[in-house]
C-alpha cells in the first residue's frame, strides 16, 4: 500500500499533462528520448527513399530517370540526412532516455535544456525536409565544398538551407553533449563512482566531450560562409585572400571525429548487449575505457587524411597518414575484448546477437578498407571514387546501424514493458544483411574500375553496369529488411504480450525498475556497491519500490534527484525544474532568427535575438527562492543540501562545458586567421591601424579590470560592468579603424573576431545585470552564492577573450 501511495504521488509530480499540453511543455528525459529516437528514425526512412532513387538512378547506364540537377540535391539531401538528422540524434535520444535508467537516478541534469535541444532538432530538420519539398534542396554535396556552395556558383537559396538549417541543428547537438556530460559526472546513484559506471555511460562521456570539441569547427565554417553568401566577406575567395582550403580544415576538423562520434556510442550498445547475450561479465573493463578515450583523443589528429589530394607537404603527408593507421590500435583492443568476452562465456543466439555478429563482419571489412585509404600513395587512387563511397557505409552501418538494431530489439521490453512475440526479425537481419553487402561490397571493385563518386550519369563502355545493376537491386532489398523490422517493432509494440521485468537476466540498473518505466524511473535512489548490483542485490528492485532508498519520499512536489562527485559521495539535493512550455518557445524564437536569415530579412534578426535573450532571462528567473533550506533529510539517515546551496552545482560545471565548445568556436576561428596569413596566395596585410599597441594595453587594462572588480568581498558582481564597457569600446573602436569586412579577408576577418568579442562581452554585462536583479530581489544569499560564480566565470571569458581579440585583430597591421 505504501509503494502504490509513493507511485501516485511521484507520477502526479514527474508526469506530463495529458493532450497538447503536456506535448509541447514536457521535459521529462523519457519522453525527450523516445521524442529523439522516433524522429530521427523518421529522417532515416527519408534519407533511405532518396538513397533508393540514387540506386534507380545508377542501375543503368546514361540513365534518364533524374536529371543532374535533382540528382545533386538528392544525394545532398542522403548524405545531410544520415548524418546530421539520423545518426547523431539517434545516440543522442538513446542517450536521453537511458542514462537515468543505467546511473540509477531519476533524470538528466538539465531537463529544460533538453527539451530545447529536441525542438531545434525538430524545427531544423524540418526546415531542411522543407527544403527538398519546395525543389530548392541544398545541391552542393553533403560537405558544402568551397567555391562551388559559395555565391557565384550557387546563386540560389540552396546553400542556405544547409548552412542556416544545419546550423539550428547543431545547437541541439551542443545541448545534448552539455547534457550528458554534466548527467554523467554528477547525477548518479551513490556509490556509484567512476569505476562502477556501466561502460555504456563512459562510452557516451566520450562522446559527448568530443561533441563538445568537434562540432565547432563546422559551425563557424557555416557562420563564415554564410556571411561570405549573405554580405560578402570573403573568407574562401582567393582574390580578396580568401582560400577554399580554409572550408575542408573547418569542416574535417568536424568530419572525421563525426564518424567516430557515431561509432563510439554503438560501441557502447556492443559492450553492454554483448556480455549479457554471452552470459558472462565484459573482459578487461578497465582496457576498454583506456581505448575509447584514446579512440576520442586520437581521432582530432586524422582530418588532413581527408585532404590527401590537395597538395600538402610530404611530412605533414607522413604524420597523418601514420596517425590514421595508428587509430586502429585502440578499436582492435575494444574488438579482442569482445570476442573473448564471446570465448569465455556461453553466447545464445538470439536476435540482438545476432545483429552483432552482423556488426562485427560489416565493420572489421569496413576497418581494413579503413587502413587502406590511411595509406597515401592508394589514396591518391582511390580518392573520390565509388571504393571511398564503400567503404564509408561500410564504416557507419555496420559500426553505427547494426549495433542500434541489437540495442533496439535488447531494451525493446524495457521501453515497451512486452516481449517478442512475431518472428521478423530475423528474416529483417537476413534483408539487411544481404541487401547491403550486395549494395556495397562490389562498390570497392566498381571504384578500382575507375567510377567517381557523386555522378548521375556513366557511359556503357565504362564496364561498371553490372555492379550498379547488383548494386541497385541490393538496395532495394536492403530496404525491404528495413521496412520489415519497423513493422515487426510496431507489432511488438501494440500486440505482443507482457514481458517479465528482466528478460534478459542482466545486472545494470534500468532493470531494476518497472517496465516500460514510470516517469520519475524509480521510487527511490539506490547505494551502488559494484558494477553489476541487480546480480548482488536480488530484491533490490522491490526494495526501492518501496521506497526504502534515498529519497524515498514526495516533497513539496518538487522533482528530487542527487548529485554526486567521482567517486559516488553525495553532494547535495538537485532539485529539477517542471514542465514548461519556455523550451518550445525559445526554440521558436531562436527558429525566428534562422529563418529571417534565410529569407533575407535582416532587419527582423535582431528582434529574434532580442525574444531569446527575454526568455532566457524568464529561463533563469524562475529557478531558485528567497529562503536558505539548510540540509534536509534524503533518507538512511542522512542530509544534504539543496543545489542552490552548493559549492559545485551542475550549473557551473554545465557553464564550464558549454564555455569548452565556445572555446573551441574561437581557437577554430584563430586557426583560420593563422591559416590564411601563412597559406592564402592572395593574403594582403592591409589593415592599417594607428597606434595599435594602444588597442591592446587598453583592452588588457579594461579586462583585469573587470576581472578584480567581479571578485570583490560581497557578490556584486555588477561592480564588473564598467571594465567590459570599456573593453567593448576599445573593439568598438578597433573594428571602426578596420577596413570594410567586404574589402578583403583580412578585414572580413577583423570584423568576425571583433563581432565574437562584442558578442560575449554583450554575453557578460547580460548576466552581470540578471545577477544584480537577483540580489536585489532576494535570490542571492551567502549561502545561495551559486549564480554570482557562474556569472564571475562567463566575465572572465568574454574579459579573457577580449583580450585575444584585441590582439588577433592588430595582427595584420603588426605584419605589415
Amino acid at each position: 500500500m505504501k509503494a502504490l501511495r509513493l507511485h501516485r504521488e511521484l507520477s502526479a509530480i514527474w508526469g506530463a499533462p495529458p493532450g497538447w499540453r503536456g506535448t509541447i511543455s514536457t521535459v521529462n528525459h523519457s519522453d525527450i528520448g523516445r521524442r529523439l529516437i522516433l524522429a530521427a528514425f523518421a529522417f532515416f526512412a527519408i534519407g533511405g527513399v532518396l538513397a533508393m532513387l540514387i540506386r534507380a538512378q545508377l542501375a543503368t547506364p546514361r540513365s534518364a530517370f533524374i536529371g543532374p540537377e535533382i540528382y545533386n540535391q538528392l544525394f545532398t539531401m542522403h548524405g545531410s540526412i544520415m548524418m546530421f538528422l539520423f545518426a547523431i540524434p539517434m545516440f543522442e535520444g538513446l542517450a536521453m532516455y537511458m542514462l537515468p535508467k543505467l546511473l540509477g537516478t531519476r533524470d538528466l541534469a538539465f531537463p529544460r535544456l533538453s527539451a530545447y535541444g529536441w525542438w531545434c532538432y525538430l524545427f531544423g530538420g524540418s526546415l531542411l525536409i522543407l527544403s527538398l519539398l519546395l525543389g530548392v534542396a541544398p545541391d552542393s554535396g553533403w560537405f558544402m565544398y568551397t567555391p562551388l556552395s559559395s555565391k557565384p556558383y550557387s546563386p540560389g537559396i540552396n546553400a542556405d538551407f544547409w548552412l542556416l538549417g544545419i546550423t539550428f541543428v547543431e545547437i541541439s547537438a551542443i545541448a545534448a553533449a552539455v547534457e550528458i556530460s554534466v548527467s554523467i559526472l554528477r547525477v548518479r546513484a551513490p556509490g556509484m563512482s567512476l569505476d562502477r559506471m556501466p561502460l555504456f555511460a563512459w562510452y557516451l562521456l566520450a562522446t559527448a566531450l568530443m561533441m563538445l570539441i568537434g562540432f565547432p569547427p563546422l559551425i563557424l565554417g557555416s557562420i563564415l560562409l554564410e556571411l561570405e553568401r549573405a554580405f560578402g566577406w570573403p573568407f574562401f575567395d582567393t582574390a580578396r585572400g580568401g582560400d577554399p582550403l580554409l572550408w575542408q580544415h573547418l569542416f574535417w576538423l568536424f568530419g572525421h571525429p563525426e564518424v567516430y562520434i557515431i561509432f563510439i556510442p554503438a560501441a557502447g550498445v556492443v559492450s553492454t548487449v554483448l556480455p549479457v547475450m554471452a552470459r558472462t561479465p565484459i573482459l578487461g573493463y578497465r582496457i576498454i575505457v583506456a581505448s575509447v578515450l584514446a579512440l576520442a583523443f586520437l581521432s582530432f589528429g586524422l582530418w588532413v587524411h581527408h585532404m590527401f589530394t590537395v597538395g600538402i607537404p610530404h611530412m605533414a603527408l607522413a604524420f597523418f597518414s601514420a596517425a590514421s593507421t595508428l587509430v586502429a590500435v585502440p578499436t582492435g583492443v575494444q574488438i579482442f575484448a569482445w570476442l573473448g568476452t564471446l570465448w569465455a562465456g556461453r553466447p545464445q543466439m538470439k536476435l540482438p546477437m545476432l545483429y552483432l555478429i552482423g556488426f562485427f563482419v560489416t565493420f572489421v571489412m569496413g576497418g581494413l578498407t579503413g587502413v587502406m585509404v590511411a595509406v597515401v600513395p592508394f589514396d591518391w587512387q582511390a580518392h573520390d571514387t565509388a571504393f571511398v563511397t564503400a567503404h564509408l557505409h561500410y564504416v557507419l552501418v555496420g559500426g553505427f546501424v547494426f549495433p542500434m538494431l541489437a540495442g533496439a530489439y535488447y531494451w525493446l521490453p524495457h521501453f515497451t514493458g512486452r516481449q517478442r512475440t512475431f518472428r521478423l526479425g530475423e528474416a529483417a537481419f537476413w534483408l539487411i544483411f544481404i541487401g547491403f553487402h550486395l549494395t556495397f561490397f562490389l562498390l570497392h571493385l566498381a571504384g578500382l574500375l575507375g567510377q567517381p563518386r557523386r555522378i548521375e550519369s556513366y557511359p556503357e563502355a565504362a564496364g561498371w553496369t553490372w555492379i550498379n545493376l547488383i548494386s541497385s537491386v541490393g538496395g532495394f532489398v536492403m530496404a525491404i529488411g528495413f521496412a520489415l523490422f519497423a513493422i515487426d517493432i510496431a507489432l511488438q509494440l501494440f500486440l505482443a504480450r507482457r514481458a517479465p521485468r528482466n528478460p534478459w537476466g542482466a545486472g545494470t540498473l534500468e532493470w531494476a525498475m518497472m517496465t516500460p518505466p514510470a516517469p520519475y524511473n524509480i521510487a527511490s535512489l539506490p547505494r551502488v556497491g559494484s558494477r553489476e548490483p541487480v546480480y548482488g542485490e536480488p530484491d533490490l528492485a522491490n526494495e526501492l519500490a518501496r521506497g526504502e532508498g534515498y529519497l524515498g519520499a514526495a516533497r513539496n512536489g518538487w522533482r528530487e534527484t542527487l548529485a554526486v562527485d567521482l567517486k559516488g559521495q553525495i553532494r547535495h539535493i538537485i532539485v529539477l525544474p517542471s514542465n514548461t512550455r519556455l523550451p518550445i518557445c525559445t526554440a521558436l524564437a531562436t527558429g525566428c532568427f534562422f529563418v529571417a536569415l534565410l529569407l533575407k530579412l535582416y532587419w527582423l534578426a535582431p528582434f529574434a535575438v532580442a525574444l531569446v535573450a527575454l526568455l532566457g532571462w524568464r529561463w533563469a528567473w524562475v529557478l531558485g527562492r528567497c529562503e536558505d533550506l539548510g540540509l534536509l533529510p534524503i533518507g538512511r539517515g542522512e542530509t544534504a543540501p539543496t543545489h542552490a546551496e552548493a559549492d559545485d552545482p551542475p550549473g557551473w560545471l554545465g557553464s564550464g562545458f558549454l564555455l569548452l565548445a565556445d572555446a573551441t568556436l574561437f581557437g577554430s576561428l584563430l586557426f583560420g586567421q593563422v591559416f590564411l596569413i601563412v597559406v592564402a596566395p592572395n593574403w594582403r596585410s592591409d589593415h592599417m591601424v594607428v597606434g595599435s599597441w594602444l588597442v591592446i594595453a587598453i583592452a588588457a587594462a579594461a579586462a583585469l579590470l573587470a576581472g578584480a572588480l567581479a571578485r570583490s568581498a560581497d557578490m556584486r558582481v555588477e561592480r564588473a560592468i564598467p571594465g567590459h564597457l570599456l573593453l567593448a569600446a576599445t573593439l568598438a573602436v578597433s573594428q571602426w579603424q578596420a577596413p570594410a569586412p567586404s574589402g578583403s579577408a583580412a578585414g572580413a576577418l577583423v570584423g568576425m573576431l571583433n563581432g565574437y568579442g562584442l558578442l560575449h562581452i554583450a554575453i557578460a554585462l547580460l548576466m552581470l545585470v540578471f545577477v544584480c536583479f537577483r540580489h536585489r530581489a532576494g535570490f542571492l544569499s551567502a549561502a545561495r552564492s551559486s549564480e554570482p560564480r557562474i556569472a564571475r566565470l562567463w566575465s572572465d571569458y568574454a574579459a579573457g577573450v577580449g583580450v585575444v581579440v584585441a590582439l588577433a585583430s592588430q595582427l595584420p597591421a603588426l605584419l605589415r
